[in-house]
């Protein structure tokens, strides 16, 4: 009775005053390394199950960033960086890992690459919560020039179980009902014993008797002890949370991002809706400088010349507005390579007809910017593509497609050029739409009309701005540039050839007897039908700008 009642309270001491605690608190050690970024390894958040929870301590103003592991490592670069990736065999240290290289980097704040950010001055308490599936690492830093905090502590879920509490109980209980039942045992012998006079027979065959009893009393206990200890060995085994796989052993595509969309829609509303602010604030004030930290290549090429043309020319029409909302549908490649190009389709206030915008990252530490605005033809479909992340292929990929995208936009180029030209039949546009007929009845009539002038005109592909996007058909999207050229040179000597207002205010004057060149950017997208289909590509959107004029 005496080892049934300390086993039973030894079994209840482990639910109560030896309980562990429900969390355990690991610290980062006070000699690791400076450096201007820290690392929180993504396995972290996984390891013991649970809800980590983060409290970081540091002078002055930090961030906090969350991004997909891929995204983080680039980011990071060759700048130097602790890396914290585990946690100490007695759960009271961080384990951090540190790697040298560049002595400061630039200010991670304002990332495009980062999902969601956390801003602290002197301390953070932060919970660690994915913001979708999938694995996701930590970016700590303050200014890219100081150091990163250096006082960082992680609160982990503690294994609460205790898997010989309840058998330990249960076995105490038994041994003080058997020793109970024991004592009663004896207490009836000896009454026998008194009674029957000693008879050495009868004492024989109560001992036997009560050898046997108890015997069976032992037997009956242990067994019934037994097969507690094993039902709570599996309901212990079965609570326990189940073993998470560590960084080292999930997948490529978890660990690496590949397959995952390059931005959460969130992400991409956010860059949508800077973009759009910094074309209002330049297309107001029509001042290009406004433009520079979101918009690039074709479409700052065109604005900023647009800007010059409408600052003597009050007449000349602006370019369509860029708007975040209505948001008709998004592009999001799943390649995770740079650059990285996604498109948006809005139709907000001021937009006559949907519009793509085409965006491009060129590397991590860069972010996003406006390289095209691409109107949509009247009547057309903007045609079907996964908005989980598509793939985006190089120009020159013709894999299940009817034509490469260098060949759609050199197709293009030739059917903007030529009324002949053997991609007639192969590229077509809608009635409704007719961009291509009407730039070859332009062509047509400035040489007949031409009385003092020989004419001429181009459609040359940049190559470099090419994107194609593979569609949920097969086939694909193409988006890209071309140069539309118009040159002019007076039939003879005293002929003198005239340029628009637009023009002028671009070249410098009005008239020349020595000839013209006039230069256009076209923004352009084309769909490619997929491999083994008898459709012809289709001209999607086109619009173009005025970018250049000057006298030979």
């Amino acid at each position: 009775m005496l080892l049934g009642l300390l086993t039973l309270l030894a079994g209840i001491g482990q639910r109560t005053i030896w309980a562990p605690s429900e969390t355990f608190t690991a610290s980062l050690p006070a000699n690791a390394a400076a450096a201007p970024l820290t690392v929180i390894d993504q396995k972290l958040r996984t390891l013991h199950g649970g809800t980590v929870k983060i409290s970081v301590q540091g002078d002055g103003n930090f961030m906090l960033a969350t991004g997909r592991p891929d995204d983080v490592s680039a980011w990071v670069g060759k700048t130097a960086h602790n890396t914290i990736n585990g946690v100490s065999e007695d759960g009271k240290s961080l384990q951090v890992e540190h790697a040298d290289g560049d002595a400061t980097a630039p200010n991670p704040a304002g990332s495009d690459l980062w999902a969601s950010t956390e801003n602290a001055s002197g301390q953070l308490d932060y919970t660690w919560t994915p913001p979708a599936d999938g694995d996701w690492s930590l970016l700590l830093a303050s200014d890219g020039t100081k150091a990163a905090p250096a006082s960082v502590s992680m609160t982990f879920p503690n294994d609460t179980s205790t898997p010989w509490a309840v058998p330990l109980m249960v076995i105490g209980g038994l041994l003080m009902v058997g020793g109970i039942v024991l004592a009663l045992v004896s207490a009836r012998t000896k009454d026998g014993e008194g009674r029957d006079g000693g008879s050495r027979y009868a004492r024989r065959a109560r001992a036997r008797s009560q050898a046997e009893s108890t015997t069976k009393a032992t037997m009956v206990a242990a067994g019934v002890a037994a097969v507690v200890l094993a039902g709570s060995g599996t309901a212990a085994q079965a609570a326990s949370p189940s073993p998470q796989p560590s960084g080292s052993a999930s997948s490529p595509a978890a660990k690496d991002g590949t397959g995952s969309p390059v931005l959460l829609e969130a992400q991409f509303r956010r860059i949508l809706e800077q973009v759009s602010s910094a074309t209002d604030a330049g297309d107001a004030a029509k001042d290009a400088a406004k433009l520079a930290d979101r918009v690039a290549g074709p479409e700052l090429e065109i604005r900023t010349q647009n800007y010059k043309i409408r600052s003597q020319v009050g007449s000349y029409e602006p370019r369509m507005p860029v708007r975040s909302t209505k948001l008709l549908t998004t592009v999001i490649t799943s390649d995770r390579d740079w650059p990285r190009q996604v498109l948006a389709v809005t139709q907000g206030d001021g937009n006559v007809v949907p519009q793509i915008l085409t965006l491009v990252q060129q590397s991590p530490r860069e972010n996003y910017k406006l390289m095209e605005t691409t109107p949509l033809q009247p009547g057309t479909t903007f045609p079907n593509i996964s908005r989980g992340g598509t793939e985006t292929l190089a120009a020159s990929d013709k894999t299940g497609l009817l034509y490469s995208g260098e060949e759609a936009m050199s197709g293009l180029a030739d059917r903007l050029t030529s009324a002949d030209s053997p991609f007639k039949d192969k590229l077509v546009e809608g009635q409704s739409s007719p961009y291509i007929a009407d730039t070859l009845s332009y062509q047509a009539e400035v040489v007949k009309a031409g009385e003092n002038g020989n004419f001429s005109f181009t459609h040359k592909v940049v190559p470099e701005s090419t994107v194609v996007f593979r569609t949920s058909d097969g086939g694909a999207l193409v988006l890209g540039r071309i140069n539309f050229g118009f040159e002019g040179t007076p039939k003879a000597a005293g002929d003198k050839l005239s340029i628009g207002d637009d023009a002028a205010a671009l070249a410098g004057g009005k008239e020349t007897s020595t000839g013209m060149v006039l230069s256009f950017a076209e923004s352009m997208a084309v769909y490619v039908p997929p491999a083994g289909s008898s459709d012809p590509m289709k001209l999607v959107a086109a619009t173009r700008g005025l970018v250049g004029a000057s006298f030979k």
